[in-house]
């Protein structure tokens, strides 16, 4: 885990967190550890899998003739070993 120091800090924040961390029933370092957590990974960041998803959705499923011409339009050649020579 990664350390964090934060210099010239306000008196006044200080005395915020250590109120707020206080109030949730967790020490000041837990309180800023649980704020910067939701402030850098916020819960309704939209992730990639879901959006990709989200657009198939919208977009409606495909058919079983729509699904095989894709078939027959995929290259069936089979990947040739790298060599290093």
């Amino acid at each position: 885990m990664a350390v964090l120091t934060v210099r010239n800090l306000p008196d006044a924040v200080h005395r915020a967190l250590r109120v707020r961390a206080a109030h949730h029933g967790r020490s000041t370092e837990a309180e800023i550890r649980d704020i910067l957590e939701k402030a850098a990974l916020p819960a309704e960041r939209l992730k990639l899998g879901s959006l990709m998803s989200s657009i198939a959705r919208e977009a409606g499923a495909l058919t079983d003739d729509e699904a095989a011409h894709f078939s027959e339009l995929r290259d069936q050649t089979p990947a040739e070993p790298m060599r290093f020579e």
